[in-house]
């Protein structure tokens, strides 16, 4: 009889946080071999998970089979002055053996500081009986600080509420994020890889291309919806079921991503799904939501679809959202000009589930432009939490 080794149980928590949802764990928690990062660590994210399945399913882990549910947290105690706690992030990709750390998730921001109140990451006397919670958190894929803002009711995190989130069923309580200096540091014009506010992009079989290449929550490419043929109205199944789209969309990606000097030749795009993010913006229009629900022109300052791991989401990534405001708030950058130009704070946009709110404070410094927080409001609930298994060999 051949022998195979019992499954072992890990501590987790499985947590809805704006429109995504993803496994939560404390690094203590977690087996031996994958406290430090490699390749320990990534099978056994994959097994949770349940990738990679050549079913597109992932019907054997965790995952949801879209982008929005194939992910993973990790956290613990922060070592560096004023954080209370290191946050990190995996997108699981969902066909293949594949864990992208180069970016964060803007939407599971907003969980981190409920899950790291209730693990006992945060020192006590920083939270209040009743009240809000400030959580200073560290951003480990980016090296940014994040500030949660979350409700406190009777010493235990407020999950409850009336906050409500597009593409987010029910109501919960909101929380507050703030994304502090959300730009990437370094050379090439900082914020702008390229040191330019809208480049012409050339992709073989696309044509030349106007678009903003900007580092700033997540690296992101953003361009004009008429200038692919679209009307920034579209919903999943407009371009989801359309093969030809989403191969522009990817060669735009890894065309982008060469420009933006994330990767050094197209081919290593595959290598790197979670980042660059390709998103393309309209100026305002009337639309019909996932939901059925009706979007005016008039409630919008601009129309935002984005791509996330090849395909169009179903709302908006957060980290898409702070690049959209940080965007927004810069004279003459695409997304600027699709919302009518000018000098703004805030933008409320257009997404496929319903609308967003997200507001930015920029300032010319120097001749360069300095984004220096980036603010939104989400919502976070733990839907289960106790323990996840796994095959003794998995890892």
């Amino acid at each position: 009889m051949t022998h195979h080794p019992p499954q072992i149980r890990i501590p987790a928590t499985y947590m809805r946080g704006g429109t995504s949802k993803g496994v939560f764990f404390r690094l203590q928690d977690l087996p031996p071999a994958a406290q430090q990062p490699g390749a320990a660590r990534d099978r056994l994210l994959l097994r949770v998970i349940g990738s990679p399945d050549p079913y597109g399913k992932q019907t054997d882990g965790m995952g949801g089979a879209t982008s929005s549910t194939s992910k993973a947290v990790i956290l613990a105690r922060s070592a560096r002055p004023d954080h209370d706690v290191d946050y990190l992030f995996g997108q699981v990709a969902i066909d293949s053996a594949f864990v992208d750390w180069s970016g964060n998730c803007g939407n599971l921001s907003a969980a981190v500081g409920s899950f790291a109140l209730a693990g006992g990451l945060v020192d006590a006397a920083r939270v209040p009986r009743n009240g809000v919670a400030t959580v200073r958190i560290w951003q480990m894929n980016i090296g940014k600080t994040i500030v949660a803002h979350v409700p406190i009711s009777d010493g235990q995190v407020q999950e409850t509420g009336d906050f409500e989130l597009d593409g987010v069923t029910f109501p919960a309580a909101e929380v507050q994020l703030e994304f502090l200096d959300p730009a990437e540091e370094g050379e090439g014009g900082a914020m702008f890889p390229t040191g330019r506010l809208v480049d012409d992009l050339a992709v073989p079989g696309v044509g030349v291309l106007q678009a903003t290449l900007i580092n700033a929550g997540i690296p992101t490419i953003f361009l004009n919806a008429a200038d692919l043929g679209y009307t920034g109205t579209e919903l999943q199944p407009d371009i989801n079921g359309d093969a030809r789209a989403l191969a522009m969309f990817e060669a735009i990606r890894a065309h982008g991503a060469v420009r933006m000097g994330l990767i050094r030749d197209i081919a290593d795009a595959a290598g790197r799904q979670h980042t660059p993010k390709v998103a393309f913006v309209a100026p305002p229009r009337d639309y019909v939501a996932s939901s059925g629900k009706q979007v005016r022109a008039g409630d919008v300052d601009l129309l935002v679809r984005a791509l996330s791991m090849g395909k169009l989401h179903h709302a908006m990534m957060g980290t898409a959202a702070v690049a959209i405001g940080a965007a927004a708030a810069i004279p003459g950058t695409l997304v600027n000009l699709a919302a009518g130009g000018g000098a703004r704070s805030a933008v409320r946009f257009g997404h496929p589930s319903g609308t967003l709110r997200v507001g930015a404070e920029a300032r010319l410094e120097d001749g360069q432009w300095r984004i220096t927080k980036a603010l939104m409001s989400r919502s976070a609930r733990v839907l289960m939490e106790g323990w996840v298994r796994v095959p003794g060999d998995a890892f």
